[in-house]
């Protein structure tokens, strides 16, 4: 096929044929920085919503985990005032397991008492829990069941 011939086909649209001279397929390195900008733009924010996840994400188990907590010890409370009523309830930075802590405070009244009990991880492992460490706090009333001796 002659030089001339090539260049005057067309097809039925009018376009020429694509076997021209100098027609190269592929990506140009402009296409390729420009593709690869945009993928940055659209996984950087990705990236940043999946570390906020994950930091919430544990946030959450913390506290489920200390709630669990303060409602078992609640209920070791509640059970233990039945047969030792005017027993103190009070206790600080007892360990719970798996580096939670927790803090009863008992205000030893004779009729009505109020049991309130704070837990939480221990961040910074000095076997005390701070006020900050604090993820669930509950309270509860204790009445005597049944008149003491």
């Amino acid at each position: 096929m002659r030089w001339r011939e090539l260049i005057s086909r067309s097809d039925r649209r009018g376009r020429s044929p694509k076997r021209v001279w100098g027609w190269r397929s592929g990506v140009t390195l402009t296409e390729a920085v420009v593709a690869s900008g945009l993928l940055l733009v659209a996984i950087v924010p990705i990236l940043k919503a999946l570390t906020v996840a994950q930091v919430t994400d544990r946030a959450i188990q913390r506290k489920t985990r200390s709630l669990m907590f303060a409602q078992r010890e609640l209920d070791r409370i509640k059970a233990r005032s039945i047969y030792h009523y005017d027993d103190c309830f009070t206790e600080t930075s007892r360990a719970l397991g798996e580096g939670f802590l927790c803090t009863v405070a008992d205000d030893e009244d004779s009729s009505l008492r109020l049991i309130m009990l704070s837990v939480g991880l221990d961040m910074n492992e000095d076997s005390a829990l701070a006020p900050d460490e604090v993820a669930v706090s509950l309270s509860t009333y204790l009445a005597r069941r049944w008149p003491g001796p």
